[in-house]
């Protein structure tokens, strides 16, 4: 199922880890530009190596005790779950990153690619699809359900393909500051078909209700209805065929680990236990930022790695006026997740299966805009020991459930729901999923709900992807990467331009460090 391979090229009061912090002033006299970052997630920690590398003098002021964000790590008595992203698709782009900071992806992580990279199973039918990197044996997989859309696969690949090449490592490269930018990319979008509605766009080559599901059910992870996004996101479908997909060992959280190390030793400063509190600014410019505890931090530059939809709290004086956007943005449905370990593993389980219940597109529309609970589950389950069997005691099994639920504009009280869905989402995953004694083997428990990504992890609703990625909130109508009120603020994260998502908010980071560069200039210290 997996193999070791190197994916690097593509196809209280606060903890203060000063590094090696460098001086004031760089060579000739002048001062180098002070960036704070606000947050440390993937984003975050990206943005503070591409700027480390432009020559920046980098902190980042991190609200929580850990570095992530989403992206944390849960460790009890013997079973370890990353808390969020759990794959890794464009690997190479962590390879860049460390390279810039003068190492490798191989050297910096070992990389299992999985083969199938997840399992979909239907529990109306008990039939189930292995999603295969090779296309001969994808296409085997779809002749268990259809043979005129086995024989479509080519088609469909070659207009994913063209997406992910103009639409992600193209114009998702490049900054959408003006809405010419928005206005140039609408004919490439139009030509290939990417503004179809991305469920519509999949039904144009396949008929078969199974393997549509299959090839259009990934924007529902980043937090779209498939039949309200723009199927510009079925990149997300080929990236998996390019790139492969893959698991780090030790789980996702040690990639954060070996940034945040990078980061010290290029000479940033990281603090844990303290954020952002205000973003303070004078004529047009950010000056300083006041952190959580009152301390005031002088500041040329602020990147903002927190919810894009929250920007009001952090600058409330500087209301965000300009009619560039027809309405504010819409915040993505939430999740309900489950960290269990267990004390007896589950064989029908690979690495990542996706458990797919009755009535599809009602659970969809429910928990993306219907703002309800939904009548029946739909869920992604993580077993990493079925690859690293160190993520678990010997026979148990650390297992992350992810539910999608509707964020907290519901009105549901999570305080009264969770112990409810729980049990329903139990006797579910114990009965039609096909877990059976599931319930009895729990040793261990921890859970997420949206309430914790409220008050935990400062997200607008309690959701969970940041914004909704609908076409009107796409590109140039997402948040910019450069704020068009005041000078010298950013944004990096799943919220702004080019989207959510490990490699969306990788890119994000590239956008912002050339915007940057271009406004302050930079380059490689001496």
């Amino acid at each position: 199922m997996s193999a070791v391979a190197d994916p690097s090229r593509p196809t209280g009061a606060p903890a203060v880890d000063p590094g090696s912090a460098p001086p004031a002033r760089g060579g000739r006299g002048r001062r180098r530009t002070r960036v704070v970052i606000a947050g440390g997630g993937f984003g975050g920690l990206a943005a503070a190596m591409r700027l480390l590398a432009d020559g920046h003098d980098v902190t980042i002021l991190e609200r929580r005790t850990t570095l992530g964000g989403r992206a944390s790590r849960i460790r009890d008595r013997g079973y370890t779950w990353d808390t969020g992203p759990s794959l890794i698709t464009m690997p190479w782009l962590f390879d860049e990153l460390f390279r810039l900071a003068g190492s490798s992806l191989e050297a910096e992580a070992r990389l299992h690619e999985l083969d199938p990279g997840y399992r979909i199973h239907w529990t109306e039918d008990e039939r189930h699809f292995d999603f295969m990197r090779d296309p001969g044996e994808l296409r085997r997989e779809m002749l268990k359900f259809d043979a005129h859309d086995a024989a479509n696969l080519d088609r469909f690949l070659a207009a994913t393909k063209a997406i992910h090449e103009q639409g992600i490592l193209r114009y998702g490269r490049m900054p959408f500051t003006r809405a010419a930018d928005f206005v140039k990319l609408l004919p490439t979008m139009l030509r290939l078909d990417a503004v179809r509605f991305m469920g519509s766009f999949v039904a144009k080559y396949f008929d078969e209700p199974h393997i549509r599901q299959v090839f259009d059910f990934h924007s529902l992870f980043i937090g779209g209805d498939p039949d309200r996004v723009p199927a510009i996101y079925a990149a997300l479908v080929y990236l998996q065929i390019a790139d492969g997909i893959w698991y780090a060992e030790g789980g996702t959280y040690t990639l954060v680990e070996s940034m945040a190390e990078l980061i010290r030793r290029g000479g940033g400063r990281i603090v844990t236990g303290d954020g952002v509190d205000r973003i303070l600014h004078a004529g047009g410019r950010v000056r300083a930022v006041r952190t959580d505890r009152g301390d005031e931090l002088p500041a040329d530059v602020v990147v903002y790695n927190g919810d894009v939809t929250g920007r009001d709290r952090v600058l409330p004086d500087a209301p965000d006026v300009l009619p560039w956007r027809l309405r504010p943005l819409r915040t993505t449905m939430s999740a309900y997740l489950l960290y269990l370990g267990t004390d007896r593993q589950f064989p029908r389980l690979l690495h990542h299966t996706l458990v797919v219940g009755d009535d599809y597109r009602g659970f969809i529309r429910d928990v993306t805009h219907g703002r309800r609970l939904p009548a029946s589950f739909n869920v992604y389950i993580h077993a990493p020991n079925r690859t690293e069997p160190a993520m678990a005691p010997e026979g148990g099994d650390s297992l992350y459930v992810l539910l999608p639920v509707p964020n907290l504009r519901s009105g549901d009280d999570w305080v009264r729901v969770e112990p409810l869905l729980r049990d329903r989402l139990l006797d579910w995953l114990e009965g039609p999923a096909g877990l059976p004694g599931l319930r009895t083997s729990i040793v261990v428990e921890h859970s997420w709900t949206p309430l914790t990504f409220r008050d935990a992890l400062g997200s607008t609703d309690g959701n969970a992807f940041a914004v909704e990625p609908t076409l009107q909130q796409s590109a140039y109508f997402r948040q910019p990467n450069r704020d068009r009120v005041v000078g010298g603020l950013y944004y990096v994260g799943g919220g702004t331009h080019p989207g959510a998502g490990l490699p969306g908010t990788l890119l994000t980071a590239e956008v912002t460090a050339g915007l940057i560069r271009a406004d302050v200039g930079g380059g490689r210290r001496p």
